[in-house]
């Protein structure tokens, strides 16, 4: 269970002081509470988890000079002013000017619970939208393979360790796990950098025309070879060749493979010349060529020749605390990629990105990331009230936050995306309309378009 969220609660009144950090206390908040703002001011931190609650009228400095001050510190920090109603001016001017919001004296406590624990929401998604971006800068050194598990940290030390060797190296993964970032990765950290990285993708090129690509030709070697083509293998001297899906090569090529592999010398077609080749050879495969049943027709004895090293990519179901951070990563690019702001994570899309079985991996996300910061990306509006792998009912206010939105998701589409319309159905104000888009992650112009086939 994680840590109680916490308060900062300042009040010279110390009656009131003390009721309301009660208050606070029962609706299970952790709260510090303060008779003078300088005291507050002195214990809060740039890392400070929570919001800050207090008084407006106070000695020395008051609630709006404190807000001020924190406004400088940490813009997005959420702070609740107490007014008298002679105060409510002020209050006012101060959400202009980026206060969360402001509760008046008297007030039902049941009013500032939920003030309170909606400026957690926004705090906590602040935080966490910090954390990943902190966590993506920190890892682009070692970008594109982004992780902080321990599965993958042992794959780029694993890589880094045998960059530099000339052994050729077999990698394994599902589809979209990043099988050529690998390659690519050793490549760049080896020696042979400043040669050619040349890929190819076996399973995309028909038997006919594969041997012309890997082997070259001269002018004349078959109908429509009218000049001379220097094929990848040559290509690649002095660098990489990376041959994708090669489980898909046919079996007249693997033959001339195992060649290249066994002499480092290729024969292009319609010649008998023998070139020598300086290369490093990067396979992958989508199964398993250990196992008979998955390798098919690929030949066991260029199976073992490529076996020096064999690197095995985890699916992203199996490193899920690296995929907020690869989220984080692809969504900043996509941003700049579009020229466009990230949008706040809001908990729907925390939900979607941990509970998805993300089958299409790194590719998958990356790809909802950038659909993400289009704005295109509709989430199920029906999201379960537990938690889909371990059954655990969630927690009420959670329960509620999803029937909220899903109301709110309701009233758009029966309204076409009408704001007008669609307010005057829920009974809120415009305002709170607009902050509880935001909050669920909807948006609205993905309901205005529905109706008429539109993204």
């Amino acid at each position: 269970m994680s840590d109680p969220l916490s308060i900062f609660l300042i009040d010279d009144d110390k009656d009131l002081l003390r009721a309301t950090k009660q208050t606070l206390e029962l609706a299970g908040f952790n709260v510090s509470a303060f008779s003078a703002a300088s005291e507050a001011l002195s214990a809060l931190n740039a890392d400070f988890a929570g919001a800050v609650v207090s008084d407006i009228r106070m000695p020395q400095i008051d609630g709006l000079q404190l807000f001020n001050r924190l406004r400088k510190e940490d813009e997005d920090l959420p702070v609740i002013l107490i007014t008298g109603h002679g105060d409510i001016p002020m209050a006012v001017k101060a959400i202009q000017d980026g206060a969360y919001d402001f509760i008046t004296k008297p007030f039902a406590t049941d009013r500032l619970v939920q003030a309170v624990r909606r400026a957690m929401e926004k705090r906590r998604l602040v935080l966490e939208n910090r954390t990943l971006r902190r966590a993506a800068d920190q890892a682009r050194d070692d970008l594109p393979l982004i992780g902080q598990t321990p599965t993958m940290e042992r794959l780029r030390r694993t890589l880094r360790q045998i960059a530099d060797t000339e052994v050729d190296v077999l990698v394994t993964g599902e589809t979209g796990s990043g099988k050529e970032v690998v390659a690519s990765l050793l490549h760049r950290w080896s020696r042979r950098a400043s040669g050619n990285f040349v890929a190819l993708n076996c399973g995309a090129l028909p038997e006919t025309v594969i041997e012309s690509e890997l082997f070259g030709h001269e002018p004349g070697a078959f109908t429509g070879a009218q000049k001379k083509r220097v094929g990848r293998i040559e290509h690649a001297s002095g660098g990489t060749l990376f041959l994708d899906e090669i489980e898909s090569m046919p079996p007249s090529t693997q033959v001339q493979m195992l060649r290249v592999l066994e002499m480092r010398e290729v024969t292009p077609l319609g010649t008998n010349e023998v070139r020598p080749v300086d290369l490093r050879v990067v396979a992958a495969a989508k199964v398993d060529l250990a196992d008979p049943g998955q390798r098919g027709d690929f030949r066991e004895d260029l199976y073992y020749r490529l076996n020096v090293v064999t690197i095995s990519i985890p699916p992203l179901r199996e490193r899920r605390d690296d995929i907020p951070l690869l989220f984080g990563h692809f969504a900043e690019r996509a941003a700049a990629r579009f020229k466009r702001e990230v949008p706040a994570i809001s908990s729907a899309v925390h939900r979607h990105l941990q509970d998805h079985g993300w089958p299409g991996n790194v590719r998958e996300l990356s790809h909802f990331a950038e659909r993400f910061v289009l704005g295109v990306e509709q989430l199920p509006a029906n999201t379960p009230l537990s938690a889909p792998e371990t059954g655990e009912v969630l927690p009420l206010p959670e329960r509620l936050d999803l029937y909220e939105a899903s109301i709110i998701r309701e009233a758009l589409d029966a309204n076409d995306g009408d704001v007008r319309r669609t307010i005057a159905e829920l009974g809120i104000p415009r305002k709170t309309f607009y902050d509880k888009l935001q909050r669920h992650g909807i948006v609205r112009s993905q309901f205005a378009a529905s109706k008429s086939g539109q993204i």
